[in-house]
């Protein structure tokens, strides 16, 4: 690679996302002061991604064999960062400002583990080489073990983040154990001449092996199931700005590293590997949304609630063909939008931190009668969630069918279907025990002012643009088809 402007220019996101972490450490070191860490870490962030408009003037690149940075690579990068600001953006308002009301620990380093997790998943979103595919996915998933164990007084948070650490261990020892058996058999690493090489070798056991500990590994990042038996039990116990970073960013830079891996290598899809991926997709759907239904903590729903999600965006990435690679990034943004002002709430109700999250059903109940704005929010985000029209959800929902209707996937289609319409049940139970009333319950309430606070605004926001996507979404659609996602 020679390196020059236009290598630069390209690599700026990274750059500046990785320089952000740096910049984080040293202000830490310097002097330990949670407003200007929050701001040092907004202030990169944000920086990080204005650098993608002018990234994208230079074109697709090769940077070494291991990253390719291209319009994919920039979209994806984009989701990425903007959900790891909106984390942050909670994350501070959730630790608490006054040192006698909030967290009782170091508050600081939690901004730097995102920061860093955050340069993990543009790796990965960027890479186009199974060792770039690792590095990325351990840069992603480290710093991660500490932010879901951040609460270290809190014997749940503790438990999930020992919980992740080992589980995703063995996802990350299966994913290599698959790596080396596909190098075995096709000599090659990248993903493209893995795909030429088995084009002309044909499918072994090696190789059916090897993709399938790869898919073994990947669905658990992924919480697909069956590897998705630690979700709820994470996201109950982590931090619920972390439990946001962990359904967004971290799963967004995941499958759009699998979408990538699934389009440059023809020969590890089809046949075989799609009709495990369709029982993959129909168990995540009904198991996702039947073992919801009963769940009275809206943490541990919201994470079975992602397990269907991401089993109806398996119904678009098995089409792989005409609609559904734009399919894939519709829903992709409708879900994080989504996903993060649902979390959003949470956040801002369970700050400044005091014990365990507000995360109990019952404590939302009479909602709207104290705070009718962030009850507007996470109705909206309800509705959204479960694909109503006129939310930014029922866009995504509609184009992951369209997807499935052209490459004619009826089963995958009936299990979507079935799955929606159980989960249209517990969504509007949400809803509806936000507006009831029962006097002299135990109530957890946000800040009265927490409208005029960063996360307050960034959550009216959040509601807003699901709305207004849902009404009018030209300016996604277009955003998708710019960003060059189906000539990947």
């Amino acid at each position: 690679m020679q390196l020059n402007h236009q290598y630069i220019i390209a690599l700026l996101p990274l750059l500046i996302t990785g320089a952000t972490a740096i910049a984080v450490m040293l202000t830490i070191a310097w002097r330990r002061h949670y407003g200007l860490t929050f701001v040092v870490t907004s202030a990169g962030l944000t920086l990080a991604l204005l650098s993608i408009v002018p990234a994208l003037q230079v074109g697709s690149l090769n940077v070494t064999p291991m990253l390719r940075l291209d319009a994919f690579a920039y979209f994806y990068s984009a989701l990425v960062l903007v959900a790891t600001l909106a984390c942050v953006t909670l994350a501070h308002a959730y630790l608490g400002e006054a040192d006698s009301e909030g967290f009782p620990g170091n508050r600081e380093e939690l901004f730097l583990l995102m920061s860093l997790a955050a340069a993990g998943g543009l790796v990965l979103v960027s890479t186009q080489h199974l060792a770039g595919l690792f590095i990325g996915l351990e840069l992603l998933s480290v710093p991660v073990y500490g932010l879901v164990a951040y609460a270290f007084f809190n014997k749940r948070s503790l438990e999930a983040g020992i919980k992740y650490m080992v589980l995703s261990g063995a996802g990350s020892a299966f994913m290599l154990f698959g790596m080396a058996l596909l190098y075995a058999e096709s000599g090659s690493l990248d993903f493209t001449g893995i795909g030429a090489s088995l084009a002309a070798q044909g499918s072994s056991i090696l190789v059916q092996a090897g993709i399938g500990m790869m898919l073994v590994g990947l669905g658990f990042k992924l919480s697909l199931a069956p590897f998705h038996l630690w979700t709820p039990d994470v996201y109950e116990g982590a931090p619920a700005p972390v439990a946001a970073f962990l359904a967004t960013a971290s799963k967004v830079a995941v499958f759009a590293v699998l979408l990538r891996l699934y389009q440059l290598s023809p020969a590890t899809s089809g046949g075989w590997l799609n009709d495990a991926l369709s029982l993959i997709a129909i168990a995540s759907i009904l198991m996702g949304n039947l073992l919801a239904l009963n769940q009275s903590n809206l943490k541990r729903l919201l994470g079975y609630s992602s397990i269907a999600h991401f089993g109806y965006l398996l119904v678009a990435f098995i089409a792989s063909k005409g609609l559904a690679v734009e399919a894939i990034g519709v829903y992709l943004v409708t879900y994080l939008l989504t996903t993060l002002g649902a979390f959003g709430v949470v956040s801002l109700m369970s700050s400044p931190y005091k014990g365990r999250d507000a995360d109990a059903l019952y404590e939302y109940r009479g909602l709207f009668w104290r705070r009718p704005y962030l009850t507007a929010v996470l109705t909206v985000m309800m509705l959204s969630l479960a694909g109503i029209p006129l939310t930014a959800g029922f866009v995504g929902k509609f184009y992951v069918i369209a997807s499935g209707v052209e490459s004619q996937l009826w089963w995958l289609l009936g299990a979507l279907i079935i799955g929606s319409a159980v989960g249209l049940f517990y969504y509007l139970r949400v809803v509806v025990t936000l507006y009831l009333v029962e006097p002299g319950i135990r109530r957890h309430d946000a800040p009265s002012n927490w409208g005029q606070r960063a996360g307050g605004i960034m959550l009216l926001a959040i509601a807003v643009l699901a709305f207004f996507l849902g009404v009018y979404p030209q300016p996604l659609l277009e955003l998708v088809q710019h960003a060059g996602l189906a000539a990947v």
